[in-house]
């Protein structure tokens, strides 16, 4: 049977409309891809914890690792395709990937690896091989491919006041604590990026960031927790990761008295974090009992919770004197002054005396602290030393060796963690290909932009 005019007009247009969707949809370079981000990187160096802070999403645009960690929080080859440890996990050697450069062209050697590793770990020996790196640790450890992974491990060059990486784009522009911009490297060793650049504006309010995303000017910014929920009602594609960031009162020094001590556990009993959860951050995080959250371990369930303002009062009728303490935080963070708030109004109902401040040493610190990996070992391990607790000691890689080692540093009664936060991002439908995974990290290598 032939086809009339009118059928094959129709047949044409859908074939036409289905090859432009597949167009549209399919992989394709080019374009500069805009972000709005909350914190300001006031660093390009990943060795300067103090600058880079929260900044993993930026510079792992411009870095790579030695070894990756996969959604599981298993280590992969990155830098590094292959490792072992030598009898007694003390000393490890790896082999380097071949035909890897930094942005200015220089191949990545042993030596430049090392040097790197040195900078950032000045207690690590680390001796240049034939094609290898051996790093021979003070003590025995188990887990040093995922300890790798971290930001700080990047391998970095820098020559002249200038920082490099061998990551897939390179710096172009960099206004520090605003904007940053970067190109796709053509001679990445994982292959060029789909994205021409990347436009990163910082620490602006997000009123500003919202409109620019609404104008269509921006097309990934980053939403603050309390934001998260209004944002998603008015029709913007949210991308939500699990609880990642931990909002924690860290304590100046140890306990110096048994009144102390009593006073730290009426202030634990006194805050409603799931007041603060359900008002302040409108359901986007979750109430911590632990410094882990749940979904990584397993057993954060197994911390208490709940507020209990009448043992607290109790407690406190049992103390025959109290301290005033001092409660500092981020200024600059609308969130942690209504937390901070929050938390005074919770003491003052148990009968405690806080009270903000901003001097330089308060007696506590509201604070929120990032997850610094998907190893659940190795973002204790970073917690503590953000957190200003002596680190734990870990026999084994079990869960009960995990739970026994956070247990500790809970009685130590140096931190109160409040809340677990998850990390919110609004994304137009413009990018695609795009993923993050469950710790809130872009792959933004791999994405690319609709044509319109």
């Amino acid at each position: 049977m032939k086809l009339t005019g009118f059928r094959l007009l129709a047949v044409s247009s859908l074939l036409l409309t289905a090859h432009a969707a597949s167009a549209a949809t399919r992989p394709h370079y080019g374009g500069t891809l805009h972000v709005g981000i909350q914190s300001g990187v006031t660093s390009l160096d990943p060795a300067n914890e103090a600058s880079t802070s929260g900044a993993t999403n930026v510079l792992a645009l411009i870095f790579d690792t030695l070894v990756s960690l996969d959604e599981r929080g298993q280590p992969a080859p990155a830098l590094a395709t292959a490792w072992q440890a030598a009898p007694g996990n003390q000393r490890w050697q790896f082999s380097l990937r071949g035909g890897v450069s930094f942005s200015d062209g220089t191949p990545l050697t042993p030596e430049a690896a090392a040097a790197a590793l040195r900078r950032a770990n000045p207690p690590w020996k680390v001796v240049a091989g034939e094609g290898t790196i051996t790093i021979e640790r003070d003590a025995p450890t188990t887990d040093l491919p995922a300890e790798l992974s971290l930001l700080r491990n990047s391998i970095a060059k820098i020559e002249n006041g200038r920082i490099m990486g061998t990551g897939p784009f390179a710096v172009s522009r960099w206004d520090p604590g605003r904007t940053l911009v970067v190109t796709a490297r053509d001679d990445y060793w994982g292959g060029r990026p789909f994205l021409d650049s990347i436009e990163i504006e910082m620490a602006k309010s997000f009123r500003d960031p919202i409109i620019s995303f609404d104008l269509g000017q921006s097309q990934l910014i980053q939403v603050p927790p309390e934001q998260a929920q209004r944002a998603a009602t008015q029709a913007r594609q949210l991308r939500v990761s699990a609880p990642v960031e931990l909002v924690a009162l860290a304590f100046a020094r140890d306990p110096q008295t048994p009144q102390d001590v009593e006073q730290r556990e009426v202030l634990a009993l006194s805050i409603d974090r799931s007041l603060l959860n359900s008002v302040v951050l409108q359901g986007a995080g979750e109430p911590a009992g632990g410094l882990l959250p749940n979904w990584i371990t397993g057993y954060g369930f197994l911390f208490p919770v709940n507020a209990d303002l009448t043992h607290a009062q109790q407690l406190r009728g049992e103390i025959p004197q109290t301290s005033l303490w001092t409660l500092g935080f981020n200024a600059s963070d609308p969130l942690a002054r209504v937390l901070a708030d929050r938390i005074v109004l919770n003491a003052s109902d148990a009968g405690l005396r806080v009270q903000l401040a901003n001097k330089a040493e308060p007696d506590i610190q509201l604070v929120r602290v990032p997850l610094a990996s998907l190893d659940s070992h190795i973002a204790l391990a970073e917690l503590a030393k953000s957190l200003g607790v002596p680190a734990p000691r870990l026999a084994g890689n079990s869960a009960e060796e995990l739970y026994h080692a956070e247990s500790v540093m809970l009685q130590s009664q140096r931190v109160i963690p409040l809340l677990h936060l998850r990390m919110a991002w609004a994304v137009s439908t413009s990018v695609k290909g795009r993923g993050e995974n469950r710790g809130g990290i872009w792959r933004l290598p791999d994405a690319w932009l609709a044509k319109p």
